[in-house]
């Protein structure tokens, strides 16, 4: 029996997913372990052991590989939780982490932040000046050497920094992305005096032009490479020590896995991982449904995440954002707030009530969770409007405290707001449902789509309680709850099914048009480098594919928009490149934004290879119910509040009851062993062959009886 197991480390609840040779797919869900979150890992992969009915070593001895999301990176990042490093540039050029090339007042803002110019404030810098360093070097924008490198000033910057106690150090010289032997020399200088010392190159890691933005990334990927070298290690030894005979991958931030010895030399790679496994699990299950276009939404216990699929591919980005610092890294668009199941309400200054960003997490958690939290959440809230069973989430594992929740809304929301318990919970519900669609509005309306062309998916734990009443203020008509084995586990299920994918980049700028053979060469160049690094993986691959893309612009402007090219590039094939250009560029920023007559620059030339891993992940059809009625599922009644009309007596049903073909009319809560989905009022909810629940949005669709 081979397995391949995805694993979802989240802020408060790790996931997993198992699939086997045979089709079977299973589910499980633990909490998470801060700080060791291993320990969740092992927690997790017990479950799925336990419900294979075999020891835990002999689950893992018969694993092909197991895919892991970790948050760890982006964690720390956002936190600031990160060691100390030391960074070497070009002589002449040490501020210009600190200037930010301006960026850092605007970067990851609002247009509402960025109008309001008393409260804005420059971000703080990515490390203390005193561990900026300057060598003696040159190279031109040409890749020439005009300064050669001072070895021997470069040998006393190294004991200095060294001096200073960091962890490692982090190297960006100009133009190093067109030549990259100063750097490498750089490197090797380090390896002599401190051997073992983490070091990163900003020609290995951000191979792009713009000196601010890819020294950023450098030591952003520097900060946290040695803490993931360490967790991976330690899981990957402890994982070994326990039976796993396959790989242990790493998800990356561009949908696509990597083997976990690999991962720290662009730890930076693996910051939105966890983020990405819900969009990618949405391409899979997608092309099951028969869904091109989908609105991916995860609500877990900290964050609230969107992603889109348009036309079965996931919307892509060469670069993000954290903390007003731009990264460099190819990333699948994912837009994230602070509003999961542990976000805390609680009142501003001028009285209004607020729902995250900040979150009770794993620990202490909710008030409800009994573990000495205080602070009332989303969670609670749902608890008090009997959304959730006060029998408890996992099947009843994890028990609810219904008076902790009612006591944490009391004091902190109700009082001070002049509210009953119940309308205070009440308000944090539709106040978590406004955040929500605003997100979902963003993403998709100003991105120029229209809501009614897609299908929205909902999971996470959280996701299935709230999604009717965000994809109604979103304007979908149909929502789909991934139920079945990967109920809220659907994150580490997308994990399960990623393939491997690498990326490669590099800068060269250039007017088109241009000789179709330079461009060329460098295509051929980047895809040398993938495949090598694909032949590292030390995996059988099914099969290859290479897609080459290049970032263009207008002459004298900074928009760059990702262009597909061709396998093979030709004088038309790079024509058709401008116009496939200047047509996205109208699309996003309105007809007739183009300005041809300033022409067209090709300036980042990218790669990226996936291995495509013989897997069959497709969830397992499910027992066709005899007629459309769903009577028997229904295990009883409790009231429930939804809306503003109050609490009703609302039917409740079991999930493990119901079959394919099964209608449910809200009002209505369906209790999932590891979630709970609600049907509001006038919607209709029907179980496919899949056991998903597909929600029609429409008002009075019981009536109608449309169902698309």
């Amino acid at each position: 029996m081979g397995y391949v197991i995805g694993v979802d480390v989240g802020g408060t609840f790790t996931d997993a997913v198992l699939a086997d040779d045979q089709g079977r797919i299973i589910g499980a869900k633990a909490p998470s372990t801060p700080p060791d979150y291993s320990d969740g890992v092992l927690d997790v992969l017990r479950a799925l052991a336990e419900q294979l009915g075999v020891g835990l070593d002999e689950m893992l001895a018969d694993t092909h590989h197991i895919a892991h999301g970790t948050t760890s990176s982006l964690n720390a990042l956002v936190m600031g939780n990160v060691p100390a490093v030391g960074f070497i540039t070009t002589r002449g050029h040490g501020d210009s982490i600190y200037i930010m090339n301006v960026e850092g007042r605007y970067l990851g803002s609002s247009p509402e932040q960025l109008q309001s110019v008393i409260t804005q404030t420059k971000s703080h810098g990515l490390i203390p000046k005193r561990s900026t360093f300057e060598v003696t070097e040159r190279i031109d924008r040409d890749g020439g050497v005009v300064v050669a490198l001072d070895e021997e000033d470069v040998r006393g910057v190294v004991r200095e920094i060294l001096g200073q106690g960091v962890a490692a150090i982090a190297v960006s010289l100009l133009w190093s992305f067109r030549n990259d032997s100063h750097e490498r020399r750089i490197r090797e200088i380090v390896e002599e005096i401190a051997p073992g010392t983490f070091v990163s190159l900003s020609s290995e890691v951000s191979p792009r032009i713009r000196e601010f933005a890819r020294s950023a990334t450098t030591i952003m990927s520097t900060q946290i490479g040695p803490g993931l070298a360490d967790y991976l290690g330690n899981l990957e030894s402890t994982l070994r020590a326990n039976g796993l005979a396959g790989p242990l991958l790493v998800m990356q931030s561009n949908g696509g896995a990597i083997v976990a010895a690999e991962a720290p030399a662009t730890a930076i790679s693996t910051v939105g991982s966890v983020l990405t496994g819900g969009v990618v699990g949405a391409v899979a299950l997608g092309r099951q449904l028969g869904h091109r276009n989908v609105v991916a939404t995860d609500v877990g216990g900290t964050t609230f995440l969107v992603g889109l699929v348009v036309d079965g591919e996931p919307v892509r980005s060469s670069s993000t954002v954290i903390n007003h610092h731009p990264i460099n890294v190819p990333t699948l668009e994912v837009h994230a707030i602070g509003s999961g199941g542990g976000a805390i309400a609680w009142i501003d200054q001028g009285g209004n009530l607020q729902v995250g960003p900040m979150s009770a997490q794993a620990v202490p958690g909710p008030a409800c969770y009994d573990q000495g939290g205080t602070e009332p959440t989303n969670t609670d809230a749902n608890l008090v409007l009997g959304i959730l069973p006060a029998s408890g989430l996992l099947g009843g594992r994890k028990s609810l405290n219904l008076e902790k929740a009612r006591d944490a809304i009391r004091v902190r929301i109700a009082e001070p707001l002049g509210l009953s318990i119940e309308d205070a919970a009440a308000a944090i519900y539709a106040v978590q449902n406004a955040q929500t669609g605003d997100l979902l509005r963003k993403t998709v309306v100003e991105a120029g789509h229209d809501p009614r062309d897609f299908v929205l998916y909902a999971f996470g734990g959280a996701g299935p309680a709230n999604c009717a009443a965000y994809a109604a203020e979103l304007g979908v008509n149909e929502v789909a709850v991934p139920l079945g084995p990967v109920a809220s586990a659907f994150s580490a299920y997308g994990l399960a099914t990623s393939d491997i994918v690498l990326a490669a980049e590099l800068s060269d700028p250039v007017t088109l048009p241009t000789d179709p053979a330079a461009v060329e060469r460098n295509f051929q160049g980047l895809e040398r480098r993938v495949l090598d690094s694909l032949g590292r993986q030390g995996i059988a691959f099914e099969s290859v594919e290479l897609h080459r893309e290049l970032d263009m612009r207008f002459a004298m402007q900074l928009a760059e928009l990702p262009v597909e090219i061709a396998s093979t590039v030709t004088e038309s094939e790079l024509v058709d490149a401008v116009h496939r250009f200047e047509h996205r560029y109208e699309e996003l920023y309105g007809a007739g934004s183009g300005f041809s007559a300033a022409g067209v620059q090709a300036i980042t030339y990218r790669v990226r290879a996936v291995g495509k891993l013989a897997l069959s992940l497709e969830l397992p059809m499910i027992e066709a119910a005899e007629t459309d009625d769903p009577t028997a599922a229904q295990i009883g009644e409790r009231p429930v509040r939804l809306d503003s009309s109050g609490f009703a007596d609302t039917p409740i049903y079991d999930y493990t009851r119901l079959r394919a073909g099964h209608r449910i009319s809200g009002p209505a809560v369906i209790q999932v062993p590891t979630t709970t989905v609600v049907v509001p009022a006038r919607m209709v909810g029907t179980v496919d062959a899949r056991g998903n629940l597909i929600i029609d949005t429409r008002l009075d669709a019981r009536q109608n009886g449309t169902h698309s």
